[in-house]
């Protein structure tokens, strides 16, 4: 199924109806009455956008696009506000992935598959800067972020302090942690941290987090793939609870 809109006017009537596209391609230089109002609840929405040359804007389009494309989401966002106490409620013991600065959306959609597999409860993203819930990252995730809960947080930060404040440790998974992921104590209600290939956690979240930890490795290069990474934590939390996550 297509979820792009094109063409400004048929964009303004989505989110009147409360369609709320994930990013909106502008072409720059773009004038009128009628972008003029669609600008407006753009703005207004805190939709993110970028303007771009006509040429990419063809390149993405699969019909006349009269200088608007638009994403819808492929799936229902959930809120950790919510999540959480149904969580608890349930008698479950939480476990959540972070990601902080995955931009890859294959990487997604693995991460999201391990996550689902071990029974992770929900995968934490950022409304801007992370990777997109596309089709290339359903399709990388074999239906797991279909099935799994994805909670998009304007900030991760202030995510992180609200998972705190629920009483669940934020151990965060670097290649300069530490302390081996198989010393940490991963048995409580924990989130995990995972971040970009190329810069790792970044200062803020690492300094938030309760922990630190790594995958000890004997090998000459440097660093796991993230989703690799992301797996083997997640069931070495497995193996330390030994027990089914309801």
């Amino acid at each position: 199924m297509d979820n792009h809109i094109y063409g400004i006017r048929p964009l303004i009537e989505a989110i009147e109806k409360g369609d709320i596209p994930e990013k909106v391609l502008i072409q720059k230089g773009l004038q009128g009455e009628n972008y003029l109002r669609l600008f407006s609840m753009v703005r207004k929405l805190k939709i993110p956008f970028q303007q771009v040359p006509i040429e990419k804007l063809n390149r993405v389009a699969k019909k006349n696009h009269q200088g608007i494309v638009a994403f819808l989401p492929v799936i229902e966002y959930g809120s950790l506000e919510v999540l959480l106490p149904d969580v608890f409620n349930s008698g479950g013991l939480p476990l959540l992935v972070i990601l902080d600065g995955i931009t890859d959306v294959r990487n997604l959609g693995a991460i999201a598959r391990s996550a689902e597999c071990a029974g992770a409860h929900a995968i934490v993203i950022p409304t801007k800067g992370g990777a997109a819930v596309n089709a290339d990252a359903m399709k990388t995730s074999a239906g797991a972020l279909s099935r799994i809960s994805v909670c998009r947080e304007e900030s991760i930060l202030q995510a992180i302090a609200f998972i705190q404040e629920c009483g669940i440790r934020v151990i965060a998974c670097d290649e300069k942690g530490s302390v081996p992921v198989y010393n940490a104590s991963l048995t409580g209600p924990v989130a995990l941290v995972v971040g970009a290939e190329d810069k790792g956690i970044s200062p803020a979240v690492r300094k938030m987090s309760d922990q630190v930890v790594s995958i000890p490795m004997k090998g000459r290069i440097a660093s796991l793939n993230v989703s690799v990474a992301t797996g083997i934590i997640l069931f070495e939390t497995l193996r330390q609870r030994n027990v089914n996550i309801q």
